[in-house]
Formats: structure tokens, sequence, C-alpha cells
């Protein structure tokens, strides 16, 4: 692995990061989130054009840039920093890909360029789970995260040539906005069932309900999806690799996360250091004692660790390794988000400062993409730390990590 980044990327970054210091302060973060839809749509396009954010990874031939998963986790880091609140995360890092991996050629040809574009966004909707129980972060990605029995989730049913839906699916991020649905719904009945996903339009079919929802973090907006008799068409051919092909994005998905944690701390630590230097106490700057000293940089090196881990998640594309720079970097945030506070004092935990938004954000990714111990023991289970060919296990499958 080079650890230096190409000029490309580093333009990437730092035009990204001009951007959002001219429109994405606090103030318009604040702004945004009040919103109808819950981020700021004229700065999404502004990104859509320059740097072509929404594009970044999609394929030339789709009118994407053509960059890679690392590209992205280097977008995601600058908007990361400044709680930025768009359709980034769930259109660019999770319905691409799936789209791209799982698509027929009509699909990826009708929606990568309007994705591709800034002028679609998507979503990825799982009944009855988390984000990374569907991507096989947490667990082996069995089919009972999507609902199971006769009742709950999202049901399937064959209608003429086409298929219908319905159930109901809740914390679905950016879902009262997306203008695209991913939905995963159980099929073929009791006996026989299985998980596919769909394609959903909610401009144009019937019976979508899309409630926002109350969320501790409002820089990342969730929605309760109810779907009543739906129109939807698979996405890919009949039989294709659903589980599978959500076991490969999760990796990617997992890297983009990580790195959009390590900006959150990053950028909190920062702030902090700098109210550090000037908040005194018995006359003199807290930064200068030592016990101050050590608190900061223990969390400076916990960010360097996690920035490290994640960069090298982004580069491999390995799914362990960015299983263990996920829950790094959900730990390392929701630390150095706590620390934050403790050393801004009573100002940091009043709603006027925003101290508390990055420890909302903090705690919030750690619920919504945790938990941590479960990415960990995922992770270890990929790596073969754990022998499981013992009596009580039966043979797992096994990574070789080096970090």
């Amino acid at each position: 692995m080079d650890a230096a980044f190409s000029d490309e990327q580093e333009e990437i970054r730092r035009t990204l990061r001009e951007v959002l210091a001219k429109h994405a302060g606090m103030d318009e973060v604040r702004a945004a989130v009040l919103t109808p839809a819950g981020h700021d749509t004229d700065l999404w396009r502004r990104l859509a054009e320059r740097p072509g954010l929404p594009g970044l990874a999609v394929e030339r031939r789709y009118g994407g840039a053509g960059c890679g998963l690392l590209e992205l986790a280097l977008a995601c880091e600058e908007a990361g920093r400044v709680l930025l609140p768009s359709p980034l995360l769930a259109t660019s890092a999770v319905t691409v890909p799936l789209i791209a991996a799982l698509g027929t050629r009509e699909q990826r040809e009708n929606l990568l360029p309007r994705l591709a574009s800034g002028g679609l966004t998507g979503t990825l909707a799982v009944p009855r789970g988390t984000l990374p129980d569907a991507l096989g972060l947490t667990g082996p990605g069995a089919d009972d995260w999507a609902g199971g029995g006769r009742a709950g989730g999202v049901q399937a049913r064959r209608s003429g040539d086409g298929w219908r839906l319905y159930g109901e699916a809740r914390q679905v991020l950016d879902g009262h906005s997306a203008g695209l649905l991913l939905v995963a719904a159980r099929t073929g009945g009791y006996a026989a069932t299985r998980t596919l996903l769909f394609v959903v339009r909610p401009g144009t079919a019937s019976g979508v309900t899309r409630t926002r929802l109350t969320s501790l973090d409002e820089t990342r907006p969730q929605a309760r999806v109810e779907l009543r008799d739906t129109e939807a068409e698979p996405l890919g051919p009949p039989g294709s690799g659903v589980r599978a092909g959500l076991a490969a994005v999760g990796a990617g998905v997992a890297a983009v996360l990580a790195a959009e944690a390590v900006g959150t701390a990053d950028r909190a630590l920062e702030r902090t250091v700098g109210y550090a230097r000037v908040r005194e106490q018995f006359g003199r700057p807290i930064g200068s004692f030592q016990a101050v000293k050590h608190r900061l940089a223990d969390l400076y090196v916990a960010v360097q660790a996690a920035r490290s881990a994640a960069y090298y998640a982004a580069w491999s594309g390995r799914p362990a390794a960015a299983g263990l720079a996920l829950a790094q970097a959900l730990e390392t945030a929701r630390k150095v988000a706590g620390e934050a506070v403790q050393l801004h004092g009573g100002i940091g935990v009043t709603w006027e400062h925003e101290a508390q938004l990055y420890f909302k954000r903090a705690a919030s990714d750690e619920l919504l993409f945790g938990p941590v111990d479960r990415l960990r023991a995922r992770a270890a289970g990929r790596a073969g730390l754990f022998d499981t060919t013992g009596p009580f296990g039966a043979p797992g499958e096994r990574e070789t990590v080096v970090l």
C-alpha cells in the first residue's frame, strides 16, 4: 500500500473542504436539517456539479467520475468533519454500488446516470433490522433481518407480470426524501421464503407513505416507509444473489462510514484543542495543564489510528478490515465527542454550542451502525481468530487481515 495520496485525491479533498467551509458552517447545517428535505438541496446540486460528489465512484460510462472507494471515503471524511446533512451516504455509498452489483443492464443504464448527476437520490429500506445486519457486518447475513414468518417486514407477491409489496421499514436513511427506494422483501410464502431487493419509485408508485422520524441526530435524517400494495420491480435478474451482493457491498459501506466517523472525531478534537488554548482557569489556559495535555494527546493518537484503519479498509476492500475499521472509528468518535463535551465544561451541553451536535452524531452512529462489539466479533470470525472447527461449531469462513 502506498500511503501517499495522488494529486487527484488531494484535489478532491481540498476542493470539497473549500466548498463545505463556505456553505456548510454550523449555522447552515442547523438551518438545513429543518427543511422538508432534511438537507440543503442547493448545496447538493453545487456538490454534484463540482467536484461531482454523487458520481465520484460511478463508472465513467454511466456519467460518473470513475474514481474508487478510497476517493469516496476521502469525500465522506470531509463531510463528516462538518456533520453535513446530505444524501451522500445513502445514495453514493449504498444505493449506487447495489445497483451496479445487482442491477440488470437496463437498470444500470437507466438509474446510475441519474444518481451520478445528483438529480436522483436513493436509499436502502431494510425491514426489522439494521444496515450492518443486512450487509453482513454484524452477522452472517441470514434472511431474518428482512422479517420472517407469515407477517412482519415487507412481503412481496406476484401481480400479473409485476410485483406488489406490503409492509413497512423503519429507520430508513433519507427515506422521506429519496427519489428511489431499494426495498428488501420476502417472497415465496412461509415454506419457501427468500429475500429479494425491489426497486420502488415513490414519486409514481401508489400506496407509499413516508414519515420523517424524530431522531437523536438531526443531521442524519431517518424515516418510516409504509408500503400498501405498492408496485415494484426486482433489482437484477430472477435468482440473483441478493445476500452475496449485499455482503460484497457491505465492506465498502463500512469503510466509507469509518472515514466519515474519523472526520467527525478529527474536527471535534480540533475544535476542542482550540478551545483549550483560549479558555482560562486559575489565570492560565486549561490546555497548559498536564492532565488536559495528556487527555488531548490520547485522543489525537486514537484519531490517527482510526484514520489509518479507515484508509486501509477503503484501499483494500477487505470485509474483515472494514468491519474492524468501522468499529474503531465509531468507538473513537464517541470517545472524542464525549471528551469534547467534558473539556468544554457546562457550555458543551448547551443547545447553542456545536459540541453537542458532534456528541449526538457519534452516539447516533454507534446505535445505527454498531454495536461495536458485534462488528469486532464478526470481523474476528472472518479473520479466523476463533476456532469454529471444534465439536460445538462448524467450519467457518476465514480471511487473513494484516493491519
